[in-house]
């Protein structure tokens, strides 16, 4: 019974608590109170109904206070909100859990152990039984179609690269004689490979497209969008984070959701909110947004978070935690990103599509990239939409079921991926070993290596992501995949990989390593220059030789080579812009700006291919004389590039530029022409990379009716949904507690407690080791607790209570925790 002061002012704040229209001023009269413990006890044991335990008397009323405060409308249903067996009320954020034992299969990638091992097995007629399950199962049309193209692929590539090669000799001094002359020979045959590969790759993509259809492929016309769907074929949607921009994750995630239940198929879906967040604000908004979006969809049932406390194999490792958890409830599973938004018809289709193909393992969407506003990235968005289609096609054409996944906007069937697919560390020490950064190939090849098939659904719409806002944030992403793609080379000779995927595996590395590639055929060929500049001619390069050989420089050769490669860099864009007229260029902004922004963006690309050849130069090195990277999310903002940052990350490039242009210069002054578009461009990339990166550049583009695409002229519903959500839901993150007010605001503190996942331990030692900590922090300044301990108290719901009570009632506590704590003027309580 309430009889002191101290607790008359409890009294009156239960009483003011009770109505829902005063509960800032409630909250902030107790702020105000100089109540003793005895009282605050005495509250919370009225409150909670009990005599509060003494060393956390604060966890009993947890359930009374959020009961109080959302008295109007529960904060969830009685299913969600209840009490475990300690008698504290708990919110929960995910269902029951499913577990299925999982475990990687260790790598084998010498390929002398590999054979001793086949060796070992064809022992006791192993070879027989191998032979007679393909007579069981013979390989599929698809896959006798698909070796034959990739043949005639690597026939086209190699004569291609051997008639360039053999007028690049021409074009050398000596003919290719030389040492210097056969080094750079070598360099230019591999860089021409690669430029002819994707040439062929566009062309046939463009083919692919024109003619609508090829019957070998999986097709998303192939299934009607109203077959019904088996109520067996559960799919769970899910969402790795990591100190993401919250706003932005929800905003998708609510329009995805909205347009699911919009098509009448929600109920085989489930969403799963997967955090790795370690900023404690950060983490805090996430469940204040996950609160806001199943109170407002009514979704508590279909709609769940978690996020982990052991953060291990990063966005793999979220992922096979989800497996290991709950993946035995489900059959499919689509991975999204943080940026992802997916229509409701999208996401039907590919579950019908993965109904229609049993022995598909993976389905990969062909997402389009729209909604930002930065120079830079509407360039990217409208390469991507104009261009993107036709390597997607032609990549299919030539992998069929033995394609790319590309981590997410996928569909996964999740029995053999669970089986198959969980990712063993990369033997070894160094920065190419550890755990697998780069997961999306090597999943792919460890689901075809299982028999199970990989497609690109390269014709269906309703898959949208959001491109890096400008180039730093795009070199940021690209560092990370380097390293990612540098280890993943080092299962090209893993066992049992399909050729096809090891194919896949050098690809990877080779879009990077061809920048060294590049960088040091330039190095050479200046370097020949030099020789031819600065030394005496050497007209019997050989002893004994009867006749002179004379250097020939034969320009008409170079310019011809110059232009075929020319010509096959930029006559893809060619095609694909003749493919969006002839289906209808309206969209993107008619015919002559489609044109027009074709050239401006080709001009822009010359512009960044030097700087992107010194940035994944260095990339490389790094990574191979291994130094470790930080795995940073990118950034999901429209943000602008400060001079100072360009300077910082572009000024030795312009140096770089500036003596290497005037080295050539004084040798060559007519050389300098040949080079002026690698040098040009790197003195120029400070104002290059600031410039593009402006938002007022990309709107005045965007109201030229340049750079523009279809998702821009016509948004669709699901983009239109998530911008408006985007808006409201920046106003409730801004609006949204920190980790000092959930200390100390009795109901922020109550939702904190109900939130947190980490059980209850009632030994004496851990009860010890809770005290001191509590001791400790309650006496520190809040502001110098660091982020690590603020994600512990978190974590902990004893911990967070016992802070609670701590705070109020010690003298203590720092004075600067009750001031930090008052409630701001505008309310953060969960919408709905």
């Amino acid at each position: 019974m309430i009889e002191s002061d101290s607790n008359a002012v409890a009294g009156d704040y239960l009483e003011r608590l009770a109505q829902e229209t005063d509960v800032r001023s409630a909250r902030r009269a107790l702020l105000a109170s100089d109540i003793d413990a005895q009282g605050l006890e005495a509250l919370h044991g009225r409150l909670g109904g009990h005599e509060p335990p003494p060393d956390d008397p604060a966890a009993v009323s947890v359930g009374a206070r959020l009961s109080l405060a959302y008295s109007a409308r529960p904060l969830a249903p009685p299913e969600v909100l209840t009490t475990d067996a300690h008698g504290i009320t708990r919110l929960r954020t995910a269902p029951p859990l499913a577990r299925t034992p999982l475990a990687p299969e260790p790598w084998a990638a010498n390929p002398f152990v590999r054979y001793a091992q086949r060796t070992r097995d064809w022992i006791g007629r192993g070879f027989r039984r191998r032979h007679k399950a393909r007579q069981e199962s013979p390989t599929p049309r698809w896959q006798k179609v698909g070796m034959w193209r990739r043949k005639v692929l690597l026939l086209l590539v190699v004569g291609q690269s051997l008639v360039a090669a053999e007028y690049m000799r021409s074009v050398l001094p000596y003919q290719g004689k030389q040492a210097l002359e056969v080094a750079i020979l070598a360099l230019f045959v591999l860089l021409f490979c690669w430029v002819s590969a994707g040439f062929w790759t566009a062309l046939m993509g463009f083919f692919q497209l024109l003619r609508g259809r090829d019957r070998y492929a999986i097709d998303a016309r192939d299934v009607h969008e109203d077959a019904p769907i088996d109520d067996t074929a559960r799919t769970a949607l899910v969402v790795p984070i990591c100190n993401e921009d919250v706003a932005r994750v929800f905003a998708g995630v609510r329009a995805t959701l909205e347009s699911l239940r919009d098509s009448g198929q929600e109920r085989h879906f489930d969403l799963f909110i997967l955090s790795d967040t370690f900023d404690p604000d950060l983490a805090i908004a996430e469940t204040h947004a996950w609160l806001s979006l199943c109170r407002e969809l009514d979704a508590f049932d279909r709609v769940f978070y978690r996020r982990r406390q052991r953060r291990v194999k990063r966005k793999s490792g979220n992922i096979d935690d989800f497996c290991r958890r709950w993946g035995a409830n489900y059959r499919y599973m689509v991975v999204m990103d943080a940026d992802s938004v997916m229509s409701g018809a999208c996401l039907t289709r590919l579950v019908r599509l993965m109904e229609a193909h049993p022995k598909a393992g993976i389905i990969q969407s062909a997402p389009r990239a729209s909604g930002r506003l930065n120079l830079y990235a509407r360039m990217q968005q409208f390469a991507t939409r104009v261009y993107g289609p036709l390597f997607t096609a032609g990549l299919h054409f030539w992998q069929l079921g033995e394609s790319h996944y590309w981590g997410h906007n996928a569909i996964i069937r999740l029995a053999p991926f669970m089986r198959h697919c969980m990712l063993a560390p990369l033997p070894g020490k160094g920065s190419l070993s550890g755990e697998i950064l780069s997961h999306d190939f090597v999943e792919a090849a460890l689901m075809r290596r299982a028999g199970w098939g990989v497609w690109i659904a390269y014709n269906l719409d309703g898959s949208y992501e959001e491109m890096p806002p400008n180039l730093l944030d795009e070199l940021n992403r690209d560092r990370r995949w380097c390293h990612g793609n540098l280890m993943n080379f080092r299962l090209f000779l893993a066992k049992g990989i399909h050729p096809v995927h090891r194919a896949v595996f050098l690809t990877g590395v080779m879009s990077y390593i061809s920048a060294p590639l590049w960088c040091l055929f330039l190095i050479l060929s200046t370097a020949l220059l030099a020789v031819h500049t600065l030394s005496t001619p050497q007209y019997f390069p050989e002893p004994g030789m009867m006749f002179p050989v004379w250097p020939q420089w034969n320009p008409t050769l170079a310019v011809g080579l110059f232009s075929a490669t020319a010509t096959l860099l930029f006559l893809p864009k060619v095609l694909s812009v003749i493919l969006a007229i002839s289906q209808g260029a309206k969209d993107f902004g008619g015919g002559a700006r489609l044109f027009a922004s074709m050239v401006l963006e080709s001009l822009f690309s010359m512009l960044l291919a030097p700087v992107r050849m010194l940035f994944h130069t260095r990339f490389v090195l790094t990574a191979l004389m291994g130094r470790a990277i930080q795995w940073r999310s990118p950034s999901r903002d429209n943000s602008d590039t400060p001079w100072s940052d360009a300077v910082r990350h572009h000024g030795m490039q312009t140096l770089i530029g500036a003596v290497w242009a005037a080295g050539v210069y004084y040798m060559e002054p007519t050389f300098l022409w040949w080079l002026a578009p690698i040098v040009g461009a790197l003195m120029l990339s400070i104002p290059v990379s600031v410039f593009s990166s402006r938002v007022s550049l990309g709107r005045w583009c965007q109201h030229a009716r340049l750079f523009r695409i279809p998702e821009e002229t016509h948004p669709p519903r699901v983009l239109r949904r998530m911008v408006r959500h985007l808006k409201r839901m920046r106003r409730q993150q801004d609006a949204a507690p920190n980790f000092v007010q959930v200390v100390v605001d009795p109901v922020a503190n109550a939702l904190g407690c109900a939130l947190a996942t980490s059980r209850h331990g009632l030994s004496s030692a851990l009860r010890r080791h809770r005290d001191e900590q509590v001791t400790d922090v309650a006496s520190e300044n809040p502001e110098r607790i660091g982020a690590s301990t603020r994600l512990r108290f978190l974590d902990d719901p004893v911990l967070l209570s016992m802070l609670h009570h701590r705070v109020w009632r010690s003298a203590d506590a720092h004075p600067d925790w009750r001031e930090f704590g008052t409630p701001r003027q505008v309310s953060w309580r969960v919408p709905g």
